[in-house]
């Protein structure tokens, strides 16, 4: 049993890709993240994007 687990190699480049896209980090460096501290970066943007869309 067992076995390891993979991360979706599509949703770690649509990270990676947004990331970069909006903080101009380059993907070298990104990739280094732990996957929660990137999951974290992505929620991140996603609520400045929010407020910026919605300033209601």
């Amino acid at each position: 049993m067992g076995g390891v687990v993979c991360y979706p190699t599509d949703r770690l480049f649509e990270e990676v890709a947004y990331i970069a896209y909006y903080f101009h980090w380059d993907a070298e460096q990104i990739l280094n993240f732990p996957h929660c501290d990137r999951q974290q970066w992505v929620t991140e943007i996603a609520r400045i994007n929010q407020r910026l869309n919605n300033p209601n």
